[in-house]
């Protein structure tokens, strides 16, 4: 997005997720996912301890809520990403990346092994973002994401190594 020269650059701040962010996130995975997950199944994940993820807040509107998020579950010296998703009106400024790169520093200093994800084989913006942060493609599941219309793609596994 272009930002005309007289317009103050948005500004954020990548923090941790809190339980009380549960009601805001459907609203953002509504935005990529076919069944977003509700208010309380947000709430259940962040409840359980091996469960954490960050939150992208605007700096200055923290009131409005995140516009973007991870989730995380770790188990043992391995750690997936759940969901990751940012608003569209957040989108193109870094937050994926700099939402990623916070996942990254607190799963190398909890000495994790391997961070997994799944990824729609139709997302090539989302694809080029795990490539560049050292992600492999490791497997493929057939069919695995709905579609509008009733369609279905196949989820690309990738997984980084962390040491």
């Amino acid at each position: 997005m272009r930002v005309p020269f007289w317009s103050t650059p948005r500004e954020f701040a990548i923090e941790p997720l809190e339980i009380e962010d549960a009601s805001a996130l459907p609203r953002i995975h509504e935005e990529d996912f076919i069944r977003p997950w509700s208010e309380d199944e947000f709430a259940d994940l962040l409840a359980q301890g091996n469960v954490f993820g960050f939150a992208a807040r605007e700096v200055g509107k923290r009131q409005l809520g995140p516009v973007g998020f991870v989730l995380v579950r770790q188990a043992a010296d391995e750690a997936e990403i759940l969901t990751v998703a940012v608003a569209r009106s957040a989108r193109r400024l870094g937050l994926g990346r700099s939402l990623m790169d916070a996942v990254l520093r607190a799963l190398h200093a909890a000495r994790t092994a391997s961070l997994f994800l799944e990824v729609d084989e139709t997302n090539a913006p989302a694809i080029a973002l795990y490539r560049r942060l050292g992600f492999i493609q490791v497997g493929r599941r057939p069919d695995y994401y709905k579609q509008p219309g009733g369609g279905r793609t196949g989820a690309i596994v990738m997984r980084r190594d962390l040491h």
